[in-house]
């Protein structure tokens, strides 16, 4: 795993239901220890906002998220790989001013079904997929480099992506 402490990176908001492994995923993201830990307000940090669930679960309480996602340069849509149905309703990343990524969690469950996560965050509108295991590392250093602005290309090099504000 690579160091990006010290890195300008986007800031990204993770939005997702009541453990679907948003507080895990930030745990990988920064390289920590992974332990349980439920979210019970909105954290800022160096560049991830964590979420509680309950945002996304409770009509009174979405609206907030919109605001907060004012703060970020991504939205990350998080569904767990083991969810039964998907909050996000089809089209919805049309309502948000940020680029909008999908984030697949608990890929290796052994009851996971990544292809139907993915198809709901499609259906959402999510453009890009990324497919992850906190535990086992999968997928984590490709959400870094895309936070930083670099992605693989189908040969293995790295590209940066140039901002539109260049």
């Amino acid at each position: 795993m690579r160091d990006y402490q010290n890195i300008n990176m986007k800031k990204l908001i993770l939005i997702g239901r009541s453990e679907s492994g948003k507080s895990t995923l930030i745990q990988a993201l920064r390289g920590e220890t992974i332990h349980y830990h439920k979210t019970q307000y909105v954290g800022y940090g160096d560049f991830i906002i964590d979420t509680p669930g309950e945002y996304a679960e409770d009509k009174h309480l979405g609206g907030a998220l919109a605001v907060y996602s004012y703060e970020a340069d991504v939205i990350g849509l998080v569904l767990s790989a083991t969810e039964p149905y998907s909050l996000f309703p089809p089209c919805i990343v049309g309502m948000a001013t940020r680029p909008v990524i999908g984030i697949v969690t608990k890929c290796d469950h052994p009851f996971a079904d990544s292809a139907q996560a993915e198809r709901w965050l499609r259906l959402a509108g999510c453009e890009k997929v990324f497919f992850t295991s906190s535990y086992d590392h999968k997928g984590i250093d490709a959400i870094l480099d895309y936070l930083k602005g670099e992605e693989k290309t189908s040969r293995g090099t790295s590209k940066t992506r140039r901002s539109a504000k260049a």
